[in-house]
């Protein structure tokens, strides 16, 4: 028997009377429990209006431009049965529904956050196999990490739509399955992906059955523990600790700061301005300035980089003390839903009893299974970081931005590099065209690129480790089909924690890669453990685990927020740096978005010329009906500086009009970002443009 329902808009927080700014159903819709109705807007954010029931749209109440507060009604929907009651905060993933006889289903790529053309690296599956829900079906790789595309449904593999090399989008399909009788398939999606900060698994199986409590005393008690302590951890637990939770810190290592501070963005930042002191010196003849080939002191330079690293860390170790945060050494796993067993370098463990939790354990290295790890001369990023020497010569598997970095660091210190990518471009993730003058400065400086390259045999030899090639292409040969190098680093992406922490003694659902699903809150399955960072999924990027970790610190302190950013940049520090933030212009083709580009190029900016690095530009991507900023890449000197000011456009929703008539100061690389929305209006005088007739 059908019902009417009224759909209402839940508790928003703060806000009232918050425009609308987009319907997104019809009168006569079918519509899905959790599949958003209309969008709105406020001064700091937009968020849907979701559904609260399966139904089908009989009135809407509401129209563009009207203005809505908690409680008011959107529309009035007809269902089957007895709905759901309206949710103050966001819904679980819809489960699948069950297919009463069987049929053939079609299996998608799901959310995969703010990328798309992503490369399949591997193919998990064959034409007949038996597969079961959630298996990974193909795995996908992006500039950061790697992740897999799991099956919706139990059942046979009766057709592979994608092969080897193939770049996906979310909703592409990836095969199409028999399933058996009762077998789930995909839910239907909804009109729009929810703004999310990261991946987000799709609909999962109900939650492992949590342990139960040990029953033991305590060696430690805490309002809120935070496991893990880089960018997002410790942001998560200074910010809790600020509004005045009893907060505890457990890092594994001896020193706060994650992979970010002690492996990872910091240290390999001060080796690429070492690299950029010695190509700046290198070119200072044509400023009529000449000096000597460097020496390179590889102890000076170890020192200087740990030097750097060692600073940050006793920073983060003062504001611990000073914020009372207590800080544990040891690893920890979960034993049950409110207890943690944390073992410690000296082999004794403590059992840490907590009401809240965030998990911030992040990610490792994805080691290759064909290469022999055993032998030192294999390295991951971790390992090149150390900087034990510096190779004659060195092969760099994965040409995105960490290999990439990697690359500029060694290639400056005098090693012979060879980049090989299994890609038609380097940076898969960005442009083609920001890419390009990288790829040029790259041949300058001696580092050989092969593309569409495969590592298919390593070989550790007295004489080096020998590495034999395939094309990523069937039936080609490859452009390298064998080489031996001193040292090998394979640059491939990341991979989660979520498998090392024991979390389904918590009852926290781990997806098959190792992601913890989150909502927009940062909550995991069970509401009082909260998870952030790489750990919750693409992009794996320091600024991101930031944001998360000190929402959901807040979120725990109980205060009524979600995850609102648009937008998340991305840089490559390479030289020239490589950066872009929102929507592509590969992304905007793939997707048949109509938008406009305006570009200004570095060769006409007096700055650039001065500093004698005009390779770069800047670029702008344009909704076309709106002329909002959807989108921008800069490749340049200082790109990764420049790029932060279009992130803040993007999420202030400015059109090219605010941006170009905002007075920059002359003569910098920042204006060039005014000009470029000059050259989309059509105002531009630094360039001639002649008019189309």
């Amino acid at each position: 028997m059908a019902n009417t329902i009224e759909v209402k808009v839940p508790d928003i927080g703060d806000y009232s009377d918050v425009p609308v700014i987009e319907v997104l159903v019809a009168v006569g819709d079918t519509v899905a429990k959790d599949q958003g109705l209309v969008t709105l807007e406020s001064d700091k954010a937009t968020l849907e209006v979701p559904s609260t029931a399966d139904g089908v749209v009989k009135e809407l109440k509401v129209k563009l431009g009207d203005t809505l507060s908690e409680g008011a009604v959107v529309l009035v929907l007809e269902t089957a049965g007895a709905a759901a009651p309206a949710a103050s905060k966001p819904a679980a993933p819809v489960p699948a529904a069950p297919a009463p006889g069987g049929g053939k289903v079609e299996v998608k790529v799901p959310d995969i956050g703010d990328y798309s053309g992503v490369p399949v690296i591997e193919v998990l599956v064959a034409v007949g196999d038996t597969v079961k829900k959630d298996q990974g079906l193909v795995t996908l790789e992006s500039d950061k990490a790697t992740m897999e595309v799991p099956s919706s449904a139990d059942g046979v593999v009766k057709e592979l739509k994608v092969k080897l090399g193939d770049s996906l989008s979310q909703g592409d399909v990836v095969a199409v399955l028999e399933s058996s009788a009762g077998a789930p398939v995909a839910a239907a999606p909804a009109s729009k992906p929810p703004v999310s900060p990261s991946h987000r698994a799709p609909a999962e199986p109900p939650a492992p059955k949590p342990a139960l409590g040990t029953g033991k005393p305590a060696d430690i008690e805490c309002r809120i523990v935070v496991l893990g302590s880089g960018p997002g951890g410790y942001t998560a637990a200074f910010r809790a600790a600020d509004l005045g939770l009893d907060t505890v810190l457990v890092e594994r290592y001896a020193s706060l700061g994650g992979v970010c501070l002690n492996v990872g963005c910091i240290p390999s930042k001060a080796l690429l301005h070492s690299a950029a002191v010695i190509e700046e010196a290198a070119h200072a003849g044509e400023c009529g300035i000449e000096f000597s080939a460097p020496k390179i002191h590889l102890d000076k330079l170890r020192a200087y980089k740990e030097k750097v690293v060692g600073q940050l860390t006793k920073g983060l170790a003062g504001m611990a003390k000073q914020r009372k945060v207590r800080t544990v050494q040891g690893v920890a796993r979960f034993v049950s839903p409110h207890e943690l067993e944390i073992a410690g370098a000296d082999g004794k463990t403590q059992l840490l009893r907590f009401e809240q939790c965030v998990i911030a354990a992040g990610s490792q290295a994805v080691k290759l299974p064909n290469f022999p790890w055993d032998d030192t001369r294999i390295m991951d990023s971790t390992d090149a970081l150390e900087l034990a020497e510096v190779p004659k010569s060195l092969l760099v598997v994965g040409g995105g931005i960490i290999g990439l970095e990697m690359a500029t660091v060694f290639a400056a210190l005098g090693a012979k590099v060879t980049v090989v990518e299994f890609m038609d471009q380097l940076m898969p993730g960005a442009d083609k065209d920001l890419v390009k003058p990288l790829a040029d400065r790259l041949k300058k400086q001696g580092i050989e690129v092969h593309l569409k390259t495969k590592a298919a045999g390593v070989k550790a030899e007295k004489k080096g480790v020998t590495v034999t090639f395939e094309s990523a292409v069937d039936g080609q040969k490859p452009a390298l089909e064998s080489g031996t190098w001193d040292r090998v680093l394979v640059a491939v992406g990341r991979a989660p924690n979520g498998r090392k922490i024991d979390a389904e003694k918590a009852g926290v659902h781990v997806a098959d890669r190792g992601f913890i699903p989150v909502d927009r809150q940062m909550r995991t399955n069970v509401p009082h453990i909260f998870a952030i960072g790489d750990i919750v999924g693409n992009p794996m990027l320091a600024h991101k685990a930031t944001h998360e970790g000190k929402l959901a610190a807040e979120v725990a302190a109980g205060e009524k927020k979600e995850w609102v950013a648009r937008v998340i940049p991305s840089v490559a520090y390479t030289s020239p740096e490589v950066a872009w933030v929102g929507i592509t212009e590969n992304e905007a083709k793939a997707k048949g978005l109509k938008v406009g580009v305006g570009k200004f190029p570095w060769a006409a900016s007096g700055r650039a010329i001065g500093i004698g690095r005009t390779e770069g530009f800047t670029k702008l991507v344009f909704d076309e009906a709106t002329h909002r900023i959807v989108g921008a890449g800069i490749v340049g000197v200082h790109a990764g500086d420049l790029i932060s000011e279009l992130a803040l456009a993007i999420e202030m929703g400015a059109e090219a009009a605010d941006i170009g008539h905002t007075i920059h100061p002359h003569p910098t690389l920042g204006e060039t970002v005014a000009m470029a929305a000059e050259v989309y209006e059509g105002t531009i005088t630094d360039l001639y443009i002649p008019k189309k007739k």
